[in-house]
């Protein structure tokens, strides 16, 4: 099984938006419709509680729900990861949720604790290790800065299979690939726009939000890289390009609120985001994504 996850983890993880209603309550319900139409794409994996789920926006109790009903609505059509972190104690228990709920692995985020200390990353994702008894961990780095060797140190814990790479440094992911076992998987965490030059030094498979809205094109991007095809896939990542600018600016404010304004926009209304997530959308920012919605014949 380990095996089979690891290739997977070179396809798309599609990481799911947390739906709410008007009133800003979670509204899981929602979810089902965006998973149903990923996987029939060919969307490889689904993701729960990522950053475009408003991880850091929930309460542990509203992410543990989502998890739950995330694995209900995804029933083992698609291996499901689910995401882990805050504070020590609120990632072990999520971590020992998503288990019971049927998470297939866990995606610990990196703690955004200011005072976060390389030594100290690595003796928390042992404790999350413990706590997922046994389920395989995927460790999500925004923040290079924890240097090659606590990298290694993390990707020498068992358990550990996978690293979602998120931040722009190429040339620090390819040192940190040659510090680490061949057997980790190194995920693009930068979404489609990132996948070439992450594919470029020997990466595999990305992370995505644009799932929720157009999977075929996130699949097609994929297909493309996988046979190598790099002049297909940048023609087709330019194509939507417009799309991840909107989400792009107010210093990546308006990630989620672009993703949930276009699902609105094609017929199926998540609520709004959370602050500190802008919302709505500029006028401007509004016009450049209706502009694109349309170019492009989306709907849900």
């Amino acid at each position: 099984m380990m095996r089979d996850l690891k290739s997977v983890l070179t396809g798309i993880s599609g990481i799911l938006v947390t739906p709410y209603d008007h009133d800003g309550d979670i509204l899981p319900e929602r979810q089902k419709p965006i998973v149903d139409r990923a996987i029939a794409a060919g969307v490889h994996i689904m993701v729960a509680n990522g950053n475009t789920g408003e991880f850091h926006a929930l309460t542990l109790d509203e992410a543990e729900a989502m998890v739950q009903a995330s694995a209900e609505y995804v029933a083992s059509r698609a291996p499901l990861i689910a995401g882990v972190g805050r504070s020590i104690r609120d990632a072990c228990r999520l971590a020992s949720v998503s288990r019971q709920a049927g998470a297939s692995a866990l995606m610990i985020h990196q703690p955004p604790d200011p005072f976060s200390s390389p030594r100290g990353l690595v003796d928390y994702v042992r404790a999350v290790v413990d706590a997922a008894d046994g389920l395989p961990v995927v460790v999500y780095l925004r923040n290079d800065a924890i240097g090659t060797k606590a990298i290694a140190d993390l990707c020498a814990i068992p358990s550990v299979i996978g690293v979602k790479w998120a931040t722009p440094n190429p040339l620090k992911l390819s040192e940190a690939m040659a510090a680490c076992d061949p057997e980790i998987v190194w995920v693009g965490g930068l979404a489609e726009v990132w996948a070439p030059a992450f594919y470029a030094v020997g990466a595999r498979g990305f992370t995505s939000g644009l799932i929720n809205v157009w999977p075929q094109r996130s699949v097609a991007i994929h297909e493309a890289l996988a046979a190598g095809d790099y002049t297909s896939a940048n023609r087709l990542i330019d194509d939507m390009k417009t799309f991840e600018a909107v989400r792009a600016e107010e210093i990546n404010g308006t990630n989620v609120t672009g993703v949930k304004a276009a699902l609105a926009l094609i017929g199926h209304d998540c609520g709004p985001t959370r602050p500190p997530s802008a919302w709505p959308l500029t006028i401007a920012q509004q016009a450049a994504l209706s502009s694109f919605i349309a170019d492009n014949g989306i709907s849900f």
